[in-house]
């Protein structure tokens, strides 16, 4: 059974290109939105070459690519996924004009990766179809996807939404308190604290840091995440572990000033040429490569794992 929805994707960044990926090769019928005459003419492109590598070129005629809000056929939308820049003045205004425009019933939801969906949609009519919708870069090949519930959020619908992101071959999970981060970025925050301090403090460097994660812990997360991953070592030895470490790791309430140091001097990672690295055109392009193979490989061992996509 296809759980086809007709989809909206505003805003054609790399979030918004890549999240269109994944409903185009699940059969949605999707509407790119994106003002920016620069961005929106280099999607085609764009969109073609990704469909290919996902290994369905002849999706590419699920996507239409649109100037303007005011070109979508708005009675038809089932689901509007907000991916537009980091701001929540933008944001807010933007969910003030869907909740205008869409059908009573379509989900409204928001890639936003720090926002609360409650304060994104705060005060607007229909609480109850308001979602954050989470994916992670890059949107087309990591599995995870976050269903966050706001205050107002309506759980059965929560669960609808979650099912058809796993019709689109997404893993999702839902998320039921709309905390700052959501669920895998604080997770994410809370082992980088400890990184950052571990760096701060001269226990190790950056690149032994990444070394310990990549080529230690991280490596089993494949396999198993924290919580399973202590059941098949031992509770007790973990909590042993616990009583001895929890005192001493870091619970800094502001960025580590290893971090914020490379902000103010510029040092922002790749996009700026340095960060905890230093990059040039053609290192950034090798690295990208690089990662992006794992992650694909990654992909193909995880695939009896993951959804399949229906469409």
């Amino acid at each position: 059974m296809t759980l086809s929805r007709t989809c909206v994707v505003i805003g054609g960044g790399t979030m918004g290109a890549d999240i269109a990926l994944t409903l185009a090769r699940a059969g949605c019928p999707t509407h790119l939105v994106e003002t920016f005459d620069h961005v929106r003419e280099a999607l085609p492109a764009r969109l073609a070459a990704g469909l290919a590598a996902l290994g369905c070129p002849d999706r590419l005629d699920r996507i239409e690519v649109h100037a303007s809000l005011d070109d979508v056929d708005w009675p038809e939308v089932d689901v509007a996924i907000e991916a537009v820049p980091e701001r929540l003045d933008i944001k807010r205004a933007l969910f003030a004009d869907l909740a205008r425009r869409a059908r009573p019933d379509a989900w409204l939801t928001s890639n936003s990766s720090s926002f609360p969906i409650s304060a994104i949609a705060e005060g607007l009519p229909g609480p109850g179809r308001f979602f954050g919708l989470h994916y992670f870069m890059p949107a087309h090949l990591v599995p995870l996807v976050e269903v966050v519930c706001g205050a107002g959020s309506d759980a059965a619908l929560a669960r609808e939404v979650a099912e058809f992101m796993r019709s689109t071959g997404k893993v999702p999970v839902i998320v039921k308190k709309d905390l700052p981060g959501f669920l895998a970025n604080r997770l994410q925050h809370a082992l980088g604290r400890e990184a950052l301090a571990l760096v701060e403090a001269g226990v190790a460097t950056p690149e032994d840091v990444d070394a310990a994660v990549r080529f230690g812990f991280g490596f089993r997360y494949l396999a198993a995440g924290p919580l399973l991953q202590r059941d098949h070592a031992g509770l007790d030895v973990h909590a042993a572990a616990a009583a001895t470490m929890y005192p001493g790791l870091a619970a800094g309430k502001e960025p580590a000033k290893c971090l914020t140091d490379r902000v103010a001097a510029g040092r922002l990672g790749m996009k700026a040429g340095a960060g905890f690295y230093d990059w040039t055109p053609e290192t950034i392009a090798a690295e990208r490569a690089r990662y992006e193979a794992i992650l694909r490989g990654a992909l193909s061992l995880l695939e009896p794992e993951l959804p399949k996509v229906q469409g």
